[in-house]
Order: structure tokens, then sequence, then C-alpha cells
């Protein structure tokens, strides 16, 4: 079977082309995740008496096992 034959410049231009568009993926990335860093940052904190409502683990000292209380 033949080697493929591609020309070096053909070879640097989708090298480039693959780099740009992994660099693009990246900055697309990195901008969604601060955007929802940004809103988990900005969210108001739970007040006391309403957290006691939520349900919680404990572990229960007959068996070892974590439940939901």
């Amino acid at each position: 079977m033949p080697p493929i034959l591609i020309p070096q410049l053909a070879r640097i231009a989708l090298g480039a082309l693959g780099a740009g568009a992994a660099i693009h993926w990246i900055a697309k990335e990195v901008r969604r995740l601060n955007e929802e860093f940004e809103r988990a940052r900005s969210a108001t904190a739970v007040d006391a008496g309403v957290r006691s409502t939520f349900p919680t683990l404990r572990r229960d000292p007959r068996s070892g096992e974590w439940r939901v209380r």
C-alpha cells in the first residue's frame, strides 16, 4: 500500500485548523463555567430556619448505615 503523501503546507494548515478549533472550544467552555460559577456565587444564602427543614444524612447507631432524616 503506497504511503499517503500530503504536502508540508497542507499538514501545517490542517494542524492550525485543529488547534484553532480546540482553542475555540476551550474558550467557550471556560466562559460557560465562569458564568455557572458566578450564578452560584451570587445565589442567596439559605436561612438557618429554612435549612433545618431540609433532609440530612445521619448515621444509624445500630446498623451504622447512613439514612436521610
